[in-house]
């Protein structure tokens, strides 16, 4: 192999450094072919091309004799910062475009900006639809096609088990192939993932509200008899986990080769605000889906048809599958310019030449295994890399503390606006939205703001961790917030008794005198606010007997409700269909504290991931993701909702009664919501804080003579690059 070589000679038209890197190849008939990394100044002063070299290697007077500024015929230019002179290493193609079409004005978007926007599309919409739509319509679903709640969390959960399945093949082999084209492949699949999600709107009969006018009065009929209630449409749910399974199929690529992709082709620096920029458009994604959704939740289902209900009748049902729609046909358009990008971008290879390699040191030094050009090529290596990682205890404790985080952000992602909806007396529909007001400054400030703080003081492995550590704690301290609680809106037969006074060993009694002959039903849950401030389970249970033809506030009004007692006047009162406002007044101040757990926990996203890029050998930084991402969706994704919820669940007061069998809940009681929360956050918390101290305990950095091209830093192998490094030019910023 040759090593750098400096040759001057000056002659008063050319000054000529010249690198030159043998390049192993995996065909024996290549092994005369090297990279060149040439840097000089001519008399033309103009940039320089990037080309293809013969195997045989010129020497120093052969460059500096030719003219840097002409191209030999069959050579691809491309511009770059002038007097350096770029070639690819196996003569491969750097351009953009498919196949032979390759078009000049293509080439402007061959850069790492232009990779970058279109990830950030393809991000963006995963997390639009995946954790924004679905989110949001889960419940529409659910009454459209008739499915219990444990139906819906398979549908939710089949995108991370797909996920799991996919990630140790897409990261093992796509890590050492053309990323491009299985990111654009992956877009792709999601695409057609989200257009499977929306056909069965399609393919059903018209959804049928059977509502009249009077139904939910004292009196009238309240409820249809249960052998309706079950149909053939809960057959559908299949059909949605498949559209999920490959929304999680397609997605496995994009955070774990999309994020290597870009940290190949960009300085080190750099790359932590690149890989932000790409992670905030993420989170952006879902508070996009929470409010366009809850836009189009708005939308009757079967458009353009009239219905006498409104949206805030149990029975209506949104237009739920214009999202997947649209997402699905922006997936497939924006997959098309992923799959022309090239296997590296050009000039990416004097960023792998620089790059100074941080990766954990093992005892045994089989850590130096992975700077084989040919490790990782074929199946039988798979379990050797497996072992390697193994090895890693930095790895593994950032991989833990990564589950613990996601844990949280899957909670805080699937139970937050349920959280607000009950401590705050908001409907589905506000308290979606007004999470997606609070995710969008807290989550994706604080991913962006993540990278950017490890650019700016130019952190080195063991400060991220550190920074990751200062910011679980800070989150750890701000959740004891949950502590406080807002009081729940008095609701008659619920919380109280119908004449104020406290429930009898705390079982609920929904019938009283006022009501008695009503023949009210718990079927239905349309939870109305009397006059008196006090809710009611329905107009019903409120014994109200008609309904008013003007609305109030774009609410119905009901009238004559005995159990309803007017604070002036005697006689019955009325009731609003809704919620009763909250007037908490600790609300600002928990808005406060939720935004700052929020804020930190994203703060210490990117960090971390950029600590787990750094503390492994270069060749094993996407199987590396891909096998942080099954223990992080299997530890932290997958259970994460699960334990949330069923702590959530032990603090609800009313549940749903779907003909003797336990439904969802309707009511839950605030302070034992606020408690089993803070016991959840804190557990995961301390568990995180304790992760990340191990980890940082526990790093071993390579020793200062580590220079860049290490062993494993670089795929040439060049071990003494660091001497020569200040004869590199100064890169321009990106």
């Amino acid at each position: 192999m040759a090593m750098p070589q400096n040759s001057t000679r000056e002659n008063g038209f050319c000054f000529t450094q010249t690198l030159d890197f043998s390049h192993p190849s995996p065909h024996p008939g290549d092994a005369g072919r090297t990279f060149s990394a040439v840097s000089g100044l001519d008399a033309c002063d103009t940039p320089v091309s990037n080309g293809i070299t013969s195997p045989a290697v010129p020497s120093p007077s052969d460059s500096c004799a030719e003219p840097l500024c002409s191209t030999t015929p069959g050579e691809e230019e491309t511009r770059f910062e002038e007097g350096i002179k770029y070639v690819s290493a196996e003569g491969e193609e750097l351009a953009c475009g498919w196949g032979g079409f390759t078009p000049g004005c293509l080439q402007l978007c061959n850069t790492s900006k232009g990779v970058l926007f279109f990830l950030c599309v393809a991000s963006f919409l995963q997390g639009m639809t995946v954790n924004g739509f679905i989110n949001t319509v889960i419940t529409s679903i659910e009454r459209r096609f008739d499915l219990r709640s444990y139906q819906s969390g398979l549908i939710a959960s089949s995108y991370d088990i797909a996920a799991c399945v996919c990630l140790t093949f897409v990261s093992y082999f796509g890590g050492n192939g053309h990323k491009p084209r299985w990111l654009g492949w992956g877009v792709l699949v999601m695409g057609l993932g989200s257009l499977l999600f929306a056909l069965p709107h399609f393919t059903t009969a018209q959804y049928e509200a059977h509502s009249a006018a009077e139904v939910g009065v004292c009196g009238g009929n309240q409820s249809l008899p249960c052998s309706q209630a079950a149909s053939s449409l809960s057959g559908y749910r299949f059909v949605f986990m498949l559209g999920q399974f490959l929304h999680g199929m397609g997605a496995t690529p994009l955070y774990t080769l999309g994020v290597t992709y870009l940290d190949e082709n960009v300085k080190t620096n750099y790359s932590p605000v690149y890989i932000a920029v790409f992670y905030t458009a993420a989170i952006l994604g879902p508070a996009a889906g929470y409010l366009v959704g809850g836009m189009f939740l708005n939308i009757y289902t079967e458009i353009g048809r009239e219905i006498g209900i409104s949206p805030e009748n149990t029975l209506w049902v949104g237009a739920w599958w214009i999202g997947f729609l649209g997402a699905g046909a922006a997936s497939l358009l924006i997959s098309i310019p992923i799959l022309g990008y090239p296997q590296r971008l050009p000039g990416s290879q004097r960023y792998i030449v620089m790059r100074v390699s941080e990766a954990h040191q093992i005892k045994d030094g089989s850590h130096k295994k992975a700077s084989d050009p040919d490790f990782g090529k074929t199946v039988k290596d798979l379990p050797r890399a497996v072992l390697l990682l193994l090895k890693n205890p930095t790895f593994i404790f950032l991989c833990l503390a990564g589950a613990t985080e996601a844990t949280l952000i899957a909670g805080m992602s699937t139970f937050g606006p349920k959280f607000l909806e009950s401590q705050f007396s908001l409907s589905a529909s506000e308290a979606a939205t007004f999470f997606g007001y609070l995710v969008v400054p807290a989550g994706g400030g604080g991913t962006f703001l993540g990278g950017f703080l490890v650019n700016k003081f130019k952190l080195r492995c063991s400060g991220i961790i550190k920074l990751c550590l200062l910011c679980t704690v800070t989150s750890l301290l701000a959740i004891l917030i949950f502590f406080i609680h807002c009081p729940n809106m008095p609701m008659a037969g619920v919380t109280q008794m119908y004449d104020g006074s406290a429930l009898p060993g705390g079982h609920l009694n929904l019938t009283a005198a006022c009501n008695a002959k009503c023949g009210c039903l718990q079927d239905t849950y349309s939870p109305v606010c009397g006059s008196d401030d006090i809710m009611y389970y329905s107009a019903c249970h409120a014994g109200c007997k008609k309904v008013s033809e003007k609305l109030r506030n774009g609410k119905k009004v009901y009238r004559e409700c005995s159990c309803v007692n007017r604070t002036l006047l005697p006689g019955p009162g009325d009731a609003e269909a809704g919620k009763c406002t909250s007037s908490c007044a600790k609300k600002p101040l928990l808005l406060c504290f939720m935004f700052v757990v929020i804020l930190f926990t994203f703060l210490s996203s990117i960090p971390a991931l950029t600590a787990t890029l750094r503390c492994v050998s270069d060749r094993q930084r996407s199987f590396a993701l891909g096998i942080q991402w099954i223990v992080v969706r299997t530890l932290g994704g997958i259970p994460g909702p699960i334990a949330f919820g069923s702590m959530i669940d032990k603090s609800c007061l009313l549940w749903q009664d779907q003909c003797g069998e336990q439904g969802s809940c309707y009511v839950y009681q605030n302070s034992a919501m606020s408690r089993y929360t803070l016991i959840a956050g804190l557990v995961y918390k301390v568990l995180g804080t304790t992760f990340f101290i191990v980890a940082c305990l526990l790093y071993k950095p390579p020793p200062p003579e580590s220079a860049p091209g290490s062993s494993d830093a670089s795929e040439n192998g060049n071990g003494d690059l660091q001497e020569h490094k200040p004869s590199l030019p100064a890169e321009e910023d990106i």
